[in-house]
């Protein structure tokens, strides 16, 4: 494999028999353990001073060593997630690390405690056979026990790797094979089903670890979190410190796995120097606070195989002393808003569709609340989006928009559990101005962030200080950002250069030099633009671009929020033309979710019947609309896309031909991935038929 050596040109109760008296045991840190800690993170230890016989900035072997993009920008010595934690260990050790319910009360436990149950998840991993550079799979919904095992993970040498809750038994087996799992840690039966279904094609599996459920009955290999920990102690410490001081930022210790959505998963190795830089300066960007200044308070909810989640809830957790409280299991199914009043988070992450989630909650309130408070609300709410779209920056507000929030908005945000939150972010996936503009009347600021899995997260970030509406905010400082192949509107190719872009993907080396170019510079596929103040605006991806049989180049994400913000009937749609002589587009409505499995149902939410209402249908569900092809609502939906049409740039860009869907797009109808990003191939797929049809009209 050749050199690239160049530098830039410029959760709820848990049964009792699982690990709930290892959280709840008063487990305290001992002054030896402590010292040891302390000992192995000062400022001489080796794992600071590498080698310099790693030229390669990429690799696509889990043992591997890549060089740290150290630079101008970015001189900060490298260090390891060991380092980092013992760090924090001795500012934050009596501070509470983790929140989670037991029962119905909250319990807490400290950094010194964190610690300590992560050396012991290490020594029992070593002890059952977790060789280095191999992984420890974790099947589960956010937990303690999904956090010390990571970090266990990382301290005994291996690499953690994240797996989807709803993957299927096929998916597991993919990932766990792929990274070489010797150890899978599973938080239910249901999951762990999954591994015995497929244990026979996995060579290097040693053992599954169950932590929520208790295990039907006594099975070779597979162990409560209780007897991993217990395993643990049978381990002396000088073992573990051993493999502690082998330990170097430059090698591998996270496995993130793509979603797959064009085409196989791919193994996003990243390195315990972009998870420490990224934890640390990334965070900084986003205004993230130590606890010495202020303990953030966060609550996590969403998926940590994703990278997001990850960097934000675990590690950067770590970094700054944060107190992370876990959500239940059902947390998108409508239990988050509880925890979020519990705890009261000072800050929170949400992907779009949960702002989403929360702007109908609100909504369909709002319908069945008195004609006095829906007026009230609407009032304040146009004062506060006025205030904010007019003077984003200014403290000063006018007497009516400090009444508005005094008397209505603040008690709104109490009411979602957000009165104390002075941080919202989002990213993952676009955003619509409509959803934006509900929440700046609510008086909260959506800051965007910007990255992949292959940047460890956050390249580009906003916060209080760096925003700018439909913005994805500024650089990092201390990363690097270009567009290349620019039109004449300055839109190109996203490309990104620092400490928070990856080693390569396991055991692919075609992929990893498609992302990777000679002077180490990734190139991510996405379309975008930078303004004069170098604030990011993203138009789509390069995969997504339609190319028409005309030759025409249409990014289709732009079209689709200009229908959804036009129709706030329309909950998805997505644009079909490429290599076809015209547009067309799919369409999905607005409908309730079950509250126990959050799949679409046939209802309209309360905007949807509103809008209905307004254009003279009577209609309540998505069956009657598109059985009977409602006139009122096609043909106000049709009015709706010609308003979009009449601002294209020339016909090319104009939707000809379109079609309702019978059911919303879901992840278990398989059009969106886990974090609700649309998969268009799949789309393309399943409604061929559909598609088809636009142009054999045109035929005849």
């Amino acid at each position: 494999m050749p050199d690239s050596v160049g530098a830039p040109q410029a959760s709820g109760p848990a049964p009792e028999s699982s690990a709930a008296s290892s959280l709840t045991d008063a487990r305290k840190l001992s002054k030896e353990s402590l010292s040891r800690a302390l000992t192995l993170s000062s400022p001489e230890e080796k794992d600071a001073q590498l080698d310099g016989s790693e030229e390669k900035l990429w690799t696509t072997r889990a043992d591997g060593r890549v060089r740290p993009r150290v630079h101008p920008a970015c001189p900060q010595p490298p260090y390891t997630v060991h380092r980092m934690f013992s760090e924090a260990l001795d500012k934050y050790g009596d501070l509470h690390a983790m929140g989670f319910k037991r029962q119905g009360t909250w319990e807490h436990i400290s950094y010194s405690q964190y610690y300590q149950l992560a050396r012991k998840a290490a020594k029992g991993f070593l002890k059952l056979g977790l060789q280095q550079a191999h992984s420890v799979a974790i099947l589960g919904f956010n937990s303690p026990e999904w956090f010390f095992s990571a970090v266990g993970a990382v301290f005994a040498g291996g690499i953690v790797t994240g797996i989807y809750t709803t993957s299927s038994p096929e998916a597991c087996q993919y990932i766990a094979h792929d990274s070489r799992a010797n150890i899978i840690v599973v938080d239910t039966q249901k999951q762990l089903e999954k591994i015995l279904k497929t244990w026979k094609h996995l060579p290097h599996l040693r053992a599954a670890v169950i932590y929520r459920d208790a295990p039907p009955k006594k099975m070779a290999n597979v162990y409560t979190m209780d007897e991993l920990l217990q395993l643990g102690d049978g381990l002396p410490e000088e073992t573990l410190d051993a493999v502690i001081a082998t330990q170097r930022p430059n090698q591998c210790c996270v496995l993130v796995y793509t979603s797959g959505t064009t085409g196989s998963p791919k193994g996003v190795m990243l390195s315990q120097d972009n998870i420490t830089w990224t934890a640390r300066y990334s965070s900084q960007a986003g205004d993230i606070r130590p606890a010495e200044v202020q303990q953030e308070v966060v609550v996590s909810y969403l998926p940590l195989s994703h990278i997001a989640a990850q960097i934000y809830d675990l590690w950067t957790g770590i970094q700054w002393g944060a107190q992370v409280c876990f959500a239940e299991p059902d947390a998108l199914k409508g239990s988050l808003v509880n925890t979020l009043r519990e705890v009261e988070p000072t800050s929170h992450m949400g992907v779009p569709r949960v702002w989403e989630k929360f702007m109908e909650r609100i909504q369909e309130a709002a319908a069945q609340s008195g004609f006095i408070r829906r007026k009230m609300l609407l009032w304040a709410m146009s004062v506060a989006l006025e205030q904010n779209l007019t003077c984003p920056g200014s403290d000063l507000k006018p007497f009516s928009a400090r009444l508005a929030d005094y008397l209505v908005l603040s008690r709104v945000r109490q009411a979602l559990g957000f009165a104390k939150c002075q941080k919202s972010f989002y990213g993952a996936a676009p955003m619509t101005a409509e959803t934006q503009h509900f929440f700046l009347g609510l008086n909260i600021r959506l800051y965007a962030g910007y990255g992949l899995s292959e940047t460890s997260g956050p390249h580009f970030m906003s916060s209080p200080n760096n925003y700018r509406l439909y913005s994805s905010g500024k650089v990092v400082p201390g990363c690097l950002a270009k567009v290349v192949s620019e039109d004449a509107e300055g839109v190109g190719e996203i490309c990104l250069w620092g400490r928070t872009v990856f080693m390569g993907y396991l055991h692919m080396e075609d992929k990893t030099r498609e992302a990777i170019d000679d002077d180490g510079w990734l190139h991510t596929g996405d379309m975008g633009r930078l303004d004069a103040d170098g604030f990011l605006y993203i138009t789509g991806r390069l995969k997504e671009l339609i190319i028409t049989a005309g030759g025409e180049n249409v990014p289709p994400v732009p079209i689709e929020e200009a229908v959804k913000t036009e129709l706030p009937i329309i909950s998805n749609a997505m644009l079909i033309g490429d290599q076809r002589k015209f547009l067309s587009m799919l369409l999905t409505l607005k409908c309730v979710l079950d509250a126990d499995t959050s799949e679409p149902t046939d209802s309209l939410t309360e905007p949807a019947v509103a809008f209905c209402q307004r254009v003279g249908s009577k209609a309540t569900t998505v069956s009657e609309i598109v059985s009977a092809k409602d006139e009122a609502v096609y043909q106000a939906i049709e009015q709706g896309i010609q308003r979009v049409n009449s601002k294209a740039a020339a016909r090319p860009y104009c939707i000809q031909k379109w079609a309702i869907l019978q059911r919303d797009f879901s992840i278990s109808g398989g059009e969106l991935g886990p974090t609700m990003k649309l998969k268009r191939l799949t789309v393309l797929d399943k409604y061929k038929d559909i598609i088809d049809s636009f142009y054999q009209e045109q035929k005849k």
